[in-house]
């Protein structure tokens, strides 16, 4: 079996993002991975659509702390992570279906990988 990834999702007042963020880290093609969700004492409905989720797949983890910020929120779930590897997704953010198998498979064969960002709407600096 390939080795475990840890997923990482800050989480604070973005309730109108997460579902979807979530569910496109649950909709990896790579599925031995582990999501977690720090949820940084949010004042919306986030923690609940966290709850939700995490009741819904069993690789969805939810952490709820006292707002400390996105750097310790971070930290926390680097803390909590049990895979190999680690990656994060902010979330408000979402991902392509592939993206942590086509890093897994890259980093078979290189010392370190990085991602790229495309903004909806936004002109591409990426080709």
């Amino acid at each position: 079996m390939k080795e475990l990834i840890s997923i990482v999702v800050p989480v604070y007042n973005i309730e109108r993002y997460i579902e979807q963020c979530v569910l496109s880290v649950c909709n990896q093609t790579y599925k031995n991975i582990e999501i977690i969700l720090i949820d940084d004492g949010s004042t919306d409905g986030s923690g609940s659509i966290c709850d939700r989720l995490a009741g819904q797949d069993q690789r969805i983890k939810v952490i709820h702390k006292k707002h400390g910020g996105n750097a310790t929120a971070r930290r926390d779930g680097v803390n909590t992570a049990k895979g190999k590897y680690i990656g994060f997704v902010d979330g408000d953010d979402w991902i392509e279906p592939n993206m942590y198998e086509s890093l897994y498979n890259l980093n078979q064969s290189l010392f370190i990988v990085c991602t790229a960002v495309s903004t909806a709407g936004a002109p591409s600096l990426i080709s």
